[in-house]
């Protein structure tokens, strides 16, 4: 009998302590998790010393390049309507996205007079939330409503990202609130 209890009371001892070893752990793990928010000279000093790297450098020819100032007039022509979050008329131009993208699902349109890409992100697998979109043909006319435009040097076009579209004043995508809060 005193055999079982010493060995329960071994057990109980092993099994508390990986509990706590465990519990350590992850206050560790999440300790480091948190990120420090930088002040706005640590900011520029971060952007200084990424502006003097290989990539920065290559960026900043971009931007003065014919095309990256193309990119800017054109992302100029519709900042207003994606800061007050307006509908945007647009036509499809195109129903796939330029070779060698990695924007995930989108679509080239044309709103005045300048193309752009829209684009909506990943698909998850078995989802059907681009069913919609996927029936789209060139020519049509679209609403579009979004929170933010973006460029990158790999693109021609400024990036629209797709938050709200219509066709026929019927909703045919409306992109789903986050649920992390931001």
């Amino acid at each position: 009998m005193k055999k079982i209890i010493y060995v329960l009371v071994l057990f109980l001892v092993v099994v508390s302590g990986l509990v706590f070893a465990n519990r350590e752990i992850k206050n560790k793990i999440s300790k480091k998790a948190v990120v420090k928010n930088l002040s706005n000279t640590e900011k520029k000093d971060v952007l200084k010393k990424w502006e003097d790297t290989p990539d920065g450098i290559m960026f900043q020819k971009w931007e003065v390049s014919p095309a990256g100032k193309k990119v800017y007039a054109s992302e100029a022509k519709i900042r207003k309507s994606i800061k007050d979050y307006v509908n945007m008329k647009g036509v499809v131009t195109s129903l796939s996205l330029p070779s060698g993208s990695r924007l995930g699902f989108g679509i080239m349109v044309k709103i005045n007079s300048y193309d752009y890409i829209l684009s909506f992100g990943l698909e998850k697998s078995g989802s059907n939330e681009f069913q919609h979109l996927r029936n789209l043909r060139v020519n049509d006319t679209i609403i579009i409503k979004s929170h933010s435009v973006s460029h990158a040097p790999k693109y021609l076009y400024p990036i629209i990202s797709g938050d709200y579209v219509e066709r026929d004043s019927t909703i045919i995508f409306k992109r789903a609130p986050r649920k992390d809060g931001c």
